[in-house]
């Protein structure tokens, strides 16, 4: 288990999907991300975090990339 939850953490109700927090000045921003090979770490999609609530459309969005990302890969083993 990953400990950083200031930073790092795994978001509830997906399978996999881990949430890079990034803070620039006054802004944040959210890159979504899941692992591959044990310690290889996929950035799948990121955005400006502008309200509390994480939009579903943004993690639907970063379960799809993950899917096709090991699609792909699957195919080139």
């Amino acid at each position: 288990m990953i400990k950083c939850p200031k930073y790092f953490k795994h978001m509830t109700n997906s399978a996999g999907i881990y949430e890079v927090r990034v803070e620039v000045g006054s802004d944040i921003y959210r890159v979504f991300s899941f692992f591959d090979k044990g310690n290889l770490i996929i950035l799948a999609n990121g955005f400006q975090k502008k309200t509390q609530k994480t939009p579903m459309s943004e993690l639907n969005l970063a379960e799809k990339l993950k899917k096709q990302y090991f699609n792909e890969h699957q195919d080139s083993k």
